[in-house]
């Protein structure tokens, strides 16, 4: 179950319901948000920051040589930077942050929040990565990522934290239904059904 705050904060949003995910369509940067993320017992889930140039990665690439992929931008490298910043600003305590294994999302979470985690560096979670080119394993991740998401929840709103999921566009729609910007964040919590519920949206820009 939701505390009454959470509560008030997810009804405060404009929402409706698409395939078990509650999805406001505005309310970007509501301070409502950045409010109830210092509580704690919510989960950032966030598109990586800008990249150079391109669509997908390179032919050939491979995960363990960033060289081979498409990565981040100065422009990308700046905007982790001000999220870092944002999250100072703004007091969000951070736990536990896992991320793609792509370069891209790693050095996204590791400049934007391992200054700010209490746990150490970004942890690679096999289950967020793209699967742009892998439409196949989009229901088995997603499904996966989902599964962590009750118990994940209540271990970081025990210790007063929220945990970060750094990770790709279509990840992130697929588990929350809203289609990101580059290094823009949702930010999501459970209802009391157990469904994906978006509390609200976050800009760094």
């Amino acid at each position: 179950m939701l505390h009454a705050a959470e509560t008030a904060t997810a009804d405060a949003i404009s929402a409706s319901n698409v395939d078990g995910v509650n999805n406001p369509g505005s309310n970007i940067n509501d301070a409502k948000t950045w409010a109830a993320l210092e509580r704690g017992g919510y989960i950032i889930v966030m598109r990586h920051t800008s990249t150079v140039a391109g669509i997908g990665d390179p032919p050939g690439f491979t995960l363990g040589d960033c060289a081979t992929q498409r990565n981040l931008s100065a422009k990308g490298r700046a905007q982790a930077l001000r999220w870092r910043g944002a999250i100072s600003e703004h007091r969000v305590p951070i736990g536990d942050v896992f991320s793609s294994a792509w370069c891209r999302c790693v050095d996204t979470a590791t400049l934007a929040f391992s200054a700010a985690s209490s746990t150490g560096p970004p942890k690679v979670w096999s289950a967020l990565n793209s699967f742009f080119e892998s439409a196949q394993n989009e229901a088995g991740q997603t499904a996966s990522v989902k599964s962590k998401l009750a118990n994940l929840i209540q271990m970081n709103k025990k210790a007063g934290k929220n945990a970060v999921f750094i990770t790709h566009q279509v990840n992130v729609t697929a588990l929350t239904g809203v289609p990101p910007r580059s290094g823009e964040a949702v930010v999501i919590q459970l209802d009391a059904r157990g469904n994906v519920m978006v509390v609200g949206r976050l800009r760094v820009e």
